[in-house]
């Protein structure tokens, strides 16, 4: 077996032979990476980022974590810092950077895999000039692929600034003018929040409910405790009422979490009903009423999409057959950091080691692990 892995720059051409290949450098996928490093396995973890923690600092520059510090850490590395406190998203980047290289993780940046195959025995992994052949693929790519907006966005003025979520900063972006942000999710209600105090801007959307509590360190001490047990232990496949209430969750827009409608109001913000179309360049809104703005930004979500897998023989339901993040309908074929695959936990980070644990101890019953000498040669090479 080939166990010199391609490079880490993608400038070279190369195959490895690998155990596990793990699509994803995120918290999940680092995880899991933890895991297989203490079983001593042969795995490369594949990353479309310049740096580990990329993704999270691309998000808008006042981004901070609904969770606490507490919840936020990885198996083996608690977060530091004040436990209660809410990091921003360049301290949850800088802290995933440090994980990787705390634990000697064979992250592999630079590295967007463009095709995923499969040829009867084993997969191929190809990123860019880069290919890798494993017996098992993890995908751990995380919920935000593929931006999502309405087909109507193109029928805009092409004067009229666009952004999706996933592309805003700040309001340093905008021109100068109102500004409509579509989608009243916690995405939504939070870049509305922060650019109504530069902008007029209006919100458009059904708002879905918002906690019953005020986000902060009293409820970091004394209430996120018991949501993180129920969706951890409660809100599971394993239980009565997980099975029950996890495909309801699922079609159920979640909650605002920080940011409440009377805070949005108090700021000045204009709730309006949803975006239906655009018409002589103006925005419609359900009800017949129209806007005519100069900034949009979309937080209208993601789709999760592989466009790079290539496996013909994968049903098209495939992603919905699998039980704990293992892929029922092709062997060696993993999910993990997804949303519900276990529990209404698996998505977030205090419900990532707890999968990738077990999904590790799966794994370890597939191949024999190399000898320790022969896997950190492996990586120098």
């Amino acid at each position: 077996m080939n166990t010199t892995p391609a490079t880490d720059t993608g400038g070279a051409v190369g195959t490895a032979a690998v155990d596990t290949v793990i699509i994803g450098g995120g918290q999940s996928g680092l995880a899991l990476g933890y895991y297989l490093a203490q079983q001593h396995r042969d795995f490369v973890i594949l990353d479309a980022g310049t740096r580990v923690g990329d993704a999270w600092r691309s998000r808008w520059d006042s981004l901070r974590l609904f969770t606490p510090a507490k919840y936020d850490g990885l198996p083996g590395r608690p977060f530091p810092g004040d436990p209660l406190a809410f990091p921003t998203k360049d301290e949850q980047a800088d802290y995933l950077e440090d994980y990787a290289s705390r634990f000697h993780l064979p992250v592999r940046p630079n590295s967007a895999v463009t095709r995923l195959s499969h040829d009867g025995q084993r997969f191929q992994v190809t990123a860019g000039t880069q290919r890798w052949t494993a017996a098992n693929v993890v995908l751990a790519t995380g919920a935000c692929q593929l931006p999502r907006t309405p087909g109507f966005a193109a029928e805009l003025p092409s004067d009229v600034v666009q952004l999706h979520s996933h592309q805003y900063r700040n309001p340093g972006q905008l021109q100068p003018g109102s500004v409509l942000v579509v989608g009243v999710g916690n995405s939504g209600a939070e870049i509305a929040l922060e650019t109504s105090r530069t902008h007029e801007t209006w919100l458009a959307g059904k708002p879905s409910g918002e906690l019953p509590f005020r986000h902060g360190r009293a409820a970091a001490r004394f209430v996120f405790p018991v949501i993180r047990f129920a969706g951890l232990h409660v809100l599971t496949t394993n239980t009565p009422v997980g099975r029950k209430a996890l495909p309801k969750i699922g079609a159920m827009a979640r909650p605002l979490i920080r940011t409440k409608l009377a805070d949005l109001g108090a700021a000045g913000v204009h709730l309006v009903p949803r975006v239906t179309g655009v018409e002589d360049g103006e925005v419609m809104l359900d009800g017949g009423r129209r806007l005519s703005v100069a900034n949009v930004i979309w937080c209208t979500g993601f789709t999760e999409a592989y466009p790079w897998l290539d496996i013909p023989a994968l049903p098209a339901n495939w992603r919905e057959q699998q039980h704990r993040g293992i892929v029922d309908a092709l062997p060696g074929l993993y999910l993990l950091g997804k949303e519900l695959i276990f529990a209404e936990a698996s998505e977030t980070l205090p419900g990532v080691g707890r999968d990738a644990k077990y999904l590790a101890k799966r794994l370890a019953a597939t191949r024999t692990p190399q000898p320790a000498a022969e896997v950190r040669s492996g990586l120098a090479a």
